[in-house]
């Protein structure tokens, strides 16, 4: 009996010393080591830390504690963007989404400037048909728009009662001219010829040419009608007249229009006017002429802006080659300038934040860093780098919309811990 009772009580202080030793385990220090600290860093700025509480001095939002070592976000490796946070990705989900990336390389400098336009008529090559007298249309030798027609070639003739009138005069005047001098009395001659010099020169005014008054001196008989020919080989654009119709000075009969050589006017917007100077090549391109590119000229630059579109008219001419090229047909512009050579970040790789924009650095093994840049103007394969990236630096160029979404969530996630 008294041997269970020392057995008892030596297994109930081995129990106590056990329990003693595991609590003095548990809380206590170990030898030499030191304190946890506490530590506080802010959700939207993680590269910041501190070992108290207190508002960030980055953004002003209130630090929020770390709840172990391994808790607190890594830092950037470059600048921290707002909003965003670096991420990993592992290699099958970079598969799945398509990622790729390309390096910023020094460009040229050269710009392109891509616009639309409207072929237009060269007003200078454009020919207003009219007669300076009165009369009837007797035929049409051009009876609809769109003939072609040639230099020379009659548009209509037409009959006038003062033509005739005056043809008659001119021959009056002709036939008395000679019998003066046929008389031999010089003072009656020279009248003579002053009154055919004044019949002559009013057929002149009225357009009548050189080759129809050498036919009326040869033939002695005034013509009834009088073939309206065309001063220029081009396109009737417009037709306003028809047979057996009245016409007056004032009317326009034909337009016709030389068409092999154009205008295109293109709407360039005003902020991309310093790109844009006279004696600038362009190349004008079809939708509906795939494969064709026409070359010409910029010759003029519309002095306003218009109010409602905010952009400028800049005119290009343009080689009409084949007649192919048609008034009022819409093209595509495109205007290259030189630059001075810089830093080029592909167009697919930059992302429009509103106020910012933003690139995905490739760091290499599926980890992504978001970085704010500062862009110039759009040259030649992509924007012009004013400030954010170096020459070398890999940035995403597909999927990056998709990593951006990723970032903003674990910049998110990381604020609410």
């Amino acid at each position: 009996m008294r041997i269970a009772k020392v057995v008892l009580v030596l297994l109930s202080a081995g129990v106590l010393v056990g329990a003693g030793y595991y609590a003095g385990t548990r809380h206590a220090p170990h030898a030499g080591a030191e304190a946890k600290k506490e530590l506080w860093h802010c959700p939207m700025h993680p590269e910041f830390t501190s070992d108290r509480q207190q508002p960030c001095p980055i953004c002003g939002m209130d630090l929020v504690l770390v709840d172990g070592p391994g808790d607190a976000p890594a830092a950037a490796e470059g600048e921290v963007v707002a909003g965003r946070a670096p991420l990993t990705l592992s290699a099958e989900k970079r598969q799945v989404l398509g990622v790729a990336s390309e390096p910023v390389r020094r460009g040229s400098g050269a710009r392109t400037l891509r616009t639309v336009g409207v072929v237009a008529v060269d007003e200078r090559r454009l020919h207003h048909v009219h007669t300076r007298f009165e009369g009837y249309v007797e035929h049409l030798h051009v009876d609809f728009t769109g003939k072609f027609v040639k230099e020379g070639e009659p548009l209509l003739s037409i009959y006038s009662p003062d033509l005739v009138a005056t043809q008659q005069e001119y021959l009056l005047a002709l036939k008395a001219q000679r019998e003066m001098e046929r008389r031999g009395a010089p003072e009656t001659a020279a009248a003579g010829r002053g009154l055919l010099e004044a019949a002559r020169q009013r057929l002149l005014l009225w357009d009548i040419p050189e080759a129809e008054l050498a036919r009326l001196k040869v033939s002695g008989a005034p013509q009834r009608t009088l073939e309206l020919r065309s001063r220029t080989s081009g396109y009737v654009v417009a037709k306003n007249v028809d047979h057996g119709q009245r016409v007056m000075p004032q009317d326009t009969l034909f337009e016709i229009a030389d068409l092999s050589r154009l205008w295109v006017l293109a709407d360039v917007y005003e902020h991309d006017l310093p790109n844009v100077k006279l004696g600038q090549p362009g190349e004008i391109t079809v939708p509906s002429l795939a494969g064709r590119t026409f070359r010409g000229t910029v010759t003029y630059v519309a002095p306003t802006v218009e109010e409602k579109t905010r952009t400028v008219k800049v005119r290009l001419e343009v080689q009409n080659v084949g007649a192919v090229l048609k008034p009022d047909m819409y093209v595509d512009v495109t205007l290259k300038t030189g630059g001075a050579p810089g830093l080029v970040v592909p167009f697919a790789a930059v992302i429009d934040a509103g106020e910012r924009r933003l690139v995905f650095l490739d760091r290499g093994e599926g980890r992504y860093e978001p970085r704010e840049v500062r862009l110039g103007a759009r040259v030649e394969g992509g924007y012009e780098v004013l400030a954010g990236l170096d020459e070398g630096d890999r940035v995403v160029t597909a999927a990056n919309f998709l990593i951006d979404s990723e970032s903003s969530l674990e910049a998110a996630l990381r604020g609410m811990k």
